[in-house]
């Protein structure tokens, strides 16, 4: 079992592409480590496979791979250390949406992450999985995967920033809905449902409050699907309007449903499959199950406050 608190020195995993990852200040995040007693090696990868970065890592001897970067970033990591005993994953926030690192209890700021993970107080997580790819945060398919898409168009044909190409592809996804017809298996029980928008989170999400999309717990051991009830087009941009000012209606809106495991048809289409914000086309039927406490990874401590 790896001590996170030993003193091998822990890897860095920074991409160092395009958008945060060169904003990240590589430098400063060695720095702040060393300020916690923590030696640390920058491992980049750019354009390349994440995968075989943290495996260099791993071969070097690293038993702390810390991943710097949004949610895409800590998934690909975090693909590479489930379910060893003997590797640790730590998260630097460094993205552009950074939930996981958030639902976590991670805090933003570098230096305070930096402290955390030199302190080395170790979590088991949950961790979802479809057609054995992993997920950190949810899954979907319908809308989300299409705003993807489209937005990823956008950025490459045009010089929209990420935020006002996903604006501008979710006004011309609502303004096109479309439908799924899914049968869901839970459990040996079919349900057949018209969708424009199926959602698998990896724990509960909080759709109502204070806080929607936010996560209480990463460890229940359950797989929350919210399928979104069928709306015309000014419904749909409504909706959207309402869950962006935390008014969403579970029981009006959305479906719910829990499960260890649940099979998604859609026919037997190949379909978008979004998952923890990148997108994927995979045959159906889509296979999704939950990891239970899977993944091992630094977090604050019981009390600890972010």
């Amino acid at each position: 079992m790896a001590d996170p608190t030993d003193n091998a020195p822990l890897a860095i995993i920074a991409n160092a592409g395009a958008g945060a990852g060169r904003r990240f200040d590589a430098e400063a995040a060695v720095r702040a480590f060393a300020a916690h007693g923590r030696e640390a090696r920058l491992y980049r990868f750019d354009g390349g496979s994440i995968a075989d970065t943290v495996r260099e890592a791993l071969a070097a001897g690293a038993r702390v791979v810390v991943a710097a970067g949004g949610d895409g970033t800590v998934n690909a990591v975090a693909g590479e250390l489930l379910e060893r005993g003997d590797v640790v994953l730590g998260v630097l926030p460094a993205g552009t949406l950074n939930h996981f690192a958030r639902d976590l209890g991670m805090p933003a700021d570098l230096d305070a992450a930096a402290a955390v993970i030199a302190a080395g107080h170790v979590r088991e997580v949950d961790v979802g999985e479809v057609n054995g790819r992993c997920f950190l945060n949810n899954s979907s398919l319908g809308l989300y995967a299409r705003m993807v898409v489209e937005r990823e168009r956008l950025q490459r044909e045009s010089r929209f920033g990420k935020w006002r190409a996903m604006a501008r592809a979710g006004w011309s996804v609502l303004r096109h809905p479309r439908t799924l017809s899914v049968t869901l298996d839970i459990d040996g029980r079919e349900l057949c449902r018209r969708t424009p928008f199926l959602f698998v989170g990896n724990n509960e999400y909080a759709i109502e409050g204070a806080h929607p999309g936010t996560r209480e717990r990463l460890d229940a051991g359950v797989l929350s699907i919210y399928l979104l009830r069928p709306r015309t087009a000014w419904g749909l941009a409504w909706l959207a309007l309402r869950a962006l000012a935390g008014r969403s209606e579970r029981d009006r809106d959305l479906e719910h449903l829990g499960t260890a495991s649940v099979v998604v048809d859609t026919g037997g289409r190949r379909t978008l499959v979004a998952r923890d914000g990148e997108v994927d086309e995979i045959d159906a039927p889509y296979r999704y199950r939950i990891r239970a406490r899977a993944l091992r990874v630094i977090a604050p401590a019981p009390g600890a406050s972010a």
